[in-house]
């Protein structure tokens, strides 16, 4: 099987224990069949001496049959034991190898892909192949053995009997190989997709459950949530109601063996007279038969676990399978601190429309450009192209002179910090927060750099100070004060290439004030490239490009632009009225 073979190249050092689990399983499976046998042994010896049987004989059988009942336990928990050592290391390097994979690939990866669908693919698909491995594969042994075993000795003792046993398990066969078709494989693809997208929207939904409490919304304020929901139900309910009048069908034939049974041995005994043999022969059959019952209705569980698992690898495969951003084999080293866009163009993946449209432009080393224009005019893809969220798709970005595709991609992160609007904190403390942009940090130079951001007031009243936790287990920080330690910890990488993207975007106007001060002595010396709605915060850069569909409407300084009476002329006096825009009496609706 082809999905055995991929789960056991996760197994390292254990591919071992499967097939041992196999084995150990298949003894545990014949050992459950002695105490039927020998139950058979029993019955026939109290119908064959009646009240002179010799107890010693009885005894004798019941011992061995306790003994084979107890090994075939022990069998099954050594089985167990091994699939379930095998099924550990499985999910864990399934889990090791999604993360390892995942912490290289391109940052535009996680811009497409939520959080929570993450987390699905990668935590519940290795928990599926765990239950596969660890408990449906040592039935697999069982489920083929002991049905074997049965059809051997149901014809050994009668093979009149036997015939009569096997009509329904033939027609309940039947009726299981119906229903296990690919319908129900493309019922467990569809089944698994919306347990991704409610898993997704769950996720959103639980984040935006401040905003629904404050105006007083439901669920249904969430409608792709909602919309997750009902298609989940609508397919599960249309699934299983294919299955019911099968399934009725089914229990009813693999139960029904003993109406075939009975008025066969009736016959059997009226043209032999051999009523003793006969009855003692029917004990037997009606306590193996229902072994073909378990072992249908197992085969129907490890198909299902065994599709369940092989759409877990498939997805966690998928996921693993978003190319990688290519790494050069000679990487050349950074020469200088300017940023070059040289007729670049880029799509994003999965669409035609140009998100940036041969663009060009220079910012030069230690200067300050900024990007304004609408939503969707290309000013967050462009800065994001810089550090390589994404590879252009016609032309070239450079750095110093050197594309960024010749950089490693370790030194072009150490040449770059970012600060993005929308920021994160680990749950952990203020000082490990601070200590990512700087792993090697002093507490003096943590310091300084929390006096930059002008954090102090922050961190002084904090119980804890720098080590109080974030989070949950700890204390929560406003918007603009979880801005302002990002800013640290930005000013603590001291990356001679900085990236505002709308950092003061959703800021009071007291932690605005604060945060501009912050980004005077990140940014002093530095290269920067800007981001930002506010015209007010761009008026001083040196360089202020305006962007419109992706392309270059205008640049040039805050004067130069205003003096021109084109787009950014526009924007700015559009601005200026929104800033001194108030309601006053004479807008305010008559009753």
């Amino acid at each position: 099987m082809s999905t055995l073979r991929k789960l056991q190249t996760y197994m390292e050092g254990r591919k071992a224990l499967l097939p041992a689990a196999l084995v150990v399983s298949a003894l545990s499976s014949i050992a459950a069949m002695v105490p039927y046998v020998l139950l058979w042994f029993i019955i026939r010896e109290l119908f064959t001496h009646g009240i002179h049987v010799s107890n010693t004989t009885i005894a004798i059988y019941g011992w061995w049959a306790v003994g084979s009942a107890i090994a075939s336990i022990l069998f099954y928990f050594m089985a167990l034991s091994f699939s379930h050592l095998a099924a550990f290391r499985v999910e864990t390097n399934m889990r090791r190898y999604a993360m390892a994979k995942i912490i290289a690939l391109p940052l535009g990866f996680f811009n497409s892909t939520t959080t929570g669908r993450i987390r699905k693919i990668i935590d519940d698909n290795a928990g599926i192949t765990h239950g596969f491995l660890a408990h449906q594969m040592p039935d697999l042994a069982a489920t083929i053995l002991m049905p074997l075993t049965v059809l051997l000795l149901i014809f050994v003792f009668d093979w009149r009997l036997g015939l009569a046993c096997l009509i329904p398990v033939f027609f309940s066969f039947v009726i299981m190989s119906f229903m296990m078709n690919k319908r129900g494989k493309h019922f467990l693809e569809s089944y698994m997709t919306s347990l991704e997208n409610m898993n997704t929207e769950a996720v959103e939904y639980v984040r935006g459950i401040p905003v629904v409490k404050v105006f007083q919304q439901t669920v249904f304020s969430f409608k792709n949530f909602h919309k997750c929901i009902i298609a989940y139900k609508h397919m599960v309910f249309g699934y299983t109601r294919m299955w019911e009048k099968p399934m009725s069908a089914y229990t009813v034939i693999i139960n029904s063996f003993v109406f075939l049974l009975v008025p066969i041995a009736l016959i059997i005994i009226s043209h032999t007279g051999n009523t003793a043999q006969t009855i003692l022969n029917l004990f037997l059959y009606v306590l193996l038969t229902p072994v073909f019952s378990q072992s249908i209705m197992r085969s129907m569980y490890l198909n299902q676990a065994l599709g369940q698992a092989r759409e877990a690898v498939d997805r966690i495969e998928h996921l693993m399978d978003f190319p990688a951003l290519p790494v050069p084999v000679e990487p050349k080293a950074i020469r200088g601190h300017s940023i070059q866009f040289d007729n670049v163009s880029f799509c994003y993946p999965g669409t035609r429309h140009k998100a940036v449209d041969t663009v060009s432009l220079k910012i030069q080393e230690g200067k300050t450009t900024a990007l304004v224009g609408a939503s969707g005019s290309g000013k967050t893809t462009i800065a994001r192209l810089v550090p390589r969220f994404w590879d252009v798709d016609q032309g070239s970005v450079l750095i110093g002179e050197t594309n960024v595709k010749h950089i490693d991609p370790a030194e072009l992160m150490g040449h770059i910090s970012f600060v993005f609007q929308n920021t994160h904190l680990f749950k952990t403390s203020l000082w490990e927060n601070l200590r990512f942009g700087n792993p090697s940090a002093t507490l003096g130079e943590i310091d300084q750099a929390v006096d930059q951001a002008q954090c102090r007031e922050i961190i002084d009243r904090l119980p804890h100070g720098l080590y109080t936790k974030i989070g949950t287990e700890g204390t929560y920080l406003s918007g603009g004060e979880q801005q302002r330690i990002v800013l640290a910890r930005a000013i603590l990488k001291n990356a001679p290439i900085v990236i505002l993207d709308e950092a003061t975007a959703f800021t009071d106007p007291e932690n605005e004030h604060l945060i501009q001060l912050a980004f005077k002595k990140l940014t002093k010396g530095k290269t920067v490239l800007m981001i930002a709605h506010r015209l007010t915060s761009v008026t001083s850069a040196d360089n202020i490009i305006v962007m419109d569909a992706g392309r270059i409407a205008e640049q040039g300084s805050h004067k130069e632009l205003l003096q021109k009476q084109g787009l950014y002329a526009n924007m700015w006096r559009e601005y200026q009225q929104s800033v001194n825009w108030k309601i006053g009496k004479e807008d305010t609706p008559h009753a």
